[in-house]
């Protein structure tokens, strides 16, 4: 019996053995399989995704293979090298079972038979051209009530103290809430289910979720759906508004009812799960950057439309016709430092991929392939000095035009900052996002007076475990005062 039971747990780890021993083939990135078997570098990757990274950059270079759980992923940190995963013409890279495994994972999402690239097509539909500006419009109107007209606002010369993430998260969320989903009567219980949802995101993604945290989520996912169900959101919403045009969307593609209710709350958590902790980061670095705070400012007061008109009854039209340097080169700067996005693929065929100094290198089938811009270019030192440090002018040069030259090597970046991913894969809805911030900054700052509790506040840390999910968020607060300004506002 002992003998039988030997040779079975021998038998067992010849095939683990066999299993996770892997050798670097000729023409291969470098191999870096970690320590334990199978799990590979999966602790540590998970732990702090951006340390681990630049430790393997410092070690291998550009580009080089770890395993983790499992998987053996190409990490590729060279961004004059990304057009050969990003626009892939041999047809060697697919993101479909990725996407779909995430979104069994993550939303409980099985969308059988649906087609990406129709989904794309419709979300162009409906994020550009005419129904763009209609959005960016109702968005205006939404987040003018929202901040200057609910009853969560202050009255005029009155102070009020509160967390800035929490302000800014509640303000976006409600205001893109109300603008998609075009209703009001819930929308306090969709945000707090929603922030209870996302906050627990990272860790469900990880499989590290404890018993107490698993029922959170858990339960507000069913809350949420159902508070997103069609059925629901027909009594407030007329047959063209963009949320019943997804529910006709999903129905034309043949996804059932219980899958539509599911495929809401990933596009709510899409659409919405970014523009709060952006907005937290933009206004925390010019409260704790004053010369950039007055920098901003002074911009706004130059607007000639708005010495002209009011924000509140003013239409949409005024801010977008206005050129503002300096605030996009505030925002391009956050995002550089916050916007941690993530770019994977699978090796679904052998493919040689060449690197911009000409070296070739071999990628296997049933492999993954991984470009994380946030390590590169992003926080690259040879393309951006001092890339840890908030610089309010980096994409501002001297005549204050757009700077968007950078160089590495004596060569030019093409890509030398990639919030909005790049290529075929890039965000539809970015203008809409950099639209709803520049509304909600200039608005902010033009109607309240705000300024740090502590004058030596500084921003928080971010959350190390939030990389691959868009804006980082902050590991902690800020705490602000801010009151309403009186009838005329003055910078």
């Amino acid at each position: 019996m002992l003998g039988t039971v030997f040779l079975i747990l021998n038998g067992l780890l010849v095939l683990l053995l066999l299993y996770t021993t892997r050798t670097r083939k000729k023409n291969e990135p470098p191999l870096d399989k970690g320590f334990f078997p199978w799990l590979g570098h999966a602790l540590e990757f998970s732990k702090d995704a951006e340390k681990f990274l630049k430790r393997m950059k410092e070690k291998h270079g550009d580009i080089f293979t770890v395993r983790v759980a499992g998987s053996y992923v190409t990490v590729l940190l060279d961004p004059n090298s990304f057009d050969g995963v990003l626009n892939d013409d041999t047809n060697s890279f697919d993101f479909t079972q990725i996407r779909s495994n995430l979104l069994k994972k993550l939303f409980s999402l099985q969308l059988p038979g649906h087609n990406p690239k129709s989904e794309r097509k419709w979300m162009q539909e409906h994020f550009q051209g005419l129904s763009l500006q209609k959005l960016n419009a109702s968005m205006h109107v939404h987040l003018s009530s929202v901040m200057l007209k609910s009853p969560d606002s202050c009255s005029p010369l009155e102070w009020r103290e509160d967390r800035l993430f929490e302000l800014c998260y509640s303000f976006l969320f409600r205001a893109g809430y109300l603008t998609l989903y075009e209703r009001s009567d819930d929308v306090a219980a969709v945000y707090e289910d929603f922030r209870k949802f996302d906050g627990l995101l990272s860790k469900l993604a990880r499989g590290s979720l404890k018993g107490g945290e698993k029922k959170v989520v858990t339960t507000s996912q069913e809350r949420l759906w159902d508070l997103l169900s069609p059925p629901s959101l027909n009594n407030g919403t007329g047959p063209d508004s963009w949320q019943q045009s997804y529910v006709q969307f999903l129905q034309n593609h043949g996804v059932d009812a219980d899958m539509q209710k599911k495929a809401q709350l990933l596009q709510l958590w899409t659409t919405q799960c970014n523009p709060g902790p952006a907005a937290f980061w933009v206004l925390g670095f010019l409260l704790t950057h004053p010369e950039a705070m007055e920098a901003v400012k002074s911009e706004i007061r130059g607007l000639p439309s708005l010495q002209e008109t009011s924000l509140q009854r003013n239409p949409l039209n005024w801010l977008q016709r206005q050129s503002t340097p300096v605030f996009d080169s505030v925002l391009s700067e956050t995002l550089r430092l916050t916007a941690a996005i993530a770019i994977r693929r699978e090796v679904v065929k052998d493919k040689i991929l060449r690197m911009s100094d000409g070296k070739e290198y071999h990628l296997r089938r049933g492999d993954k392939v991984c470009l994380f811009p946030f390590v590169s270019p992003q926080k690259d030192p040879w393309i951006h000095k001092d890339p840890e440090m908030f610089k309010y002018d980096r994409f501002l040069n001297e005549d204050k035009t757009v700077k968007d030259e950078f160089y590495k090597d004596g060569k030019r970046v093409k890509y030398y900052t990639m919030p909005w991913g790049a290529g075929k894969s890039i965000c539809v809805g970015k203008e809409f996002a950099v639209t709803a911030l520049k509304q909600f900054v200039f608005m902010f700052l033009t109607h309240f007076d705000v300024e740090l509790c502590s004058p030596n506040a500084e921003l928080p840390p971010d959350n190390p475990g939030r990389v691959g999910f868009g804006i980082r968020q902050p590991d902690g607060d800020l705490r602000v005062r801010f009151r309403l300004k009186g009838s005329q506002p003055e910078m």
